[in-house]
């Protein structure tokens, strides 16, 4: 399994439409679009999960590519790095 990052998504944009525009390239396993912790506004980005060389043909076809005019940038997700845990903050004991 691949993990596709896909950016500059319209804010309308749902799981059901970026799962439509990339299964037109194989199987999609699943769609996470992420949305702000307090407001639960949706950020823009999300996450789709393909086979290796679905995601790869995917990446190409879908890159640069207008939805809800907006140019999307799509590549292979990288690992987030690791953020040293916070103790709470200056005010905790």
């Amino acid at each position: 399994m691949t993990t596709i990052y896909v950016g500059n998504l319209p804010f309308s944009a749902t799981e059901q439409d970026v799962r439509a525009l990339f299964e037109a390239h194989g199987a999609v396993t699943s769609v996470k679009l992420i949305n702000d912790r307090e407001t639960g506004r949706p950020r823009g980005f999300g996450f789709v999960e393909m086979g290796e060389a679905e995601a790869q043909a995917a990446i190409q076809a879908t890159n640069g590519r207008e939805m809800g005019g907006r140019a999307l940038r799509v590549n292979e997700a990288q690992e987030r790095p690791q953020r040293p845990r916070s103790n709470g903050g200056p005010f905790r004991r």
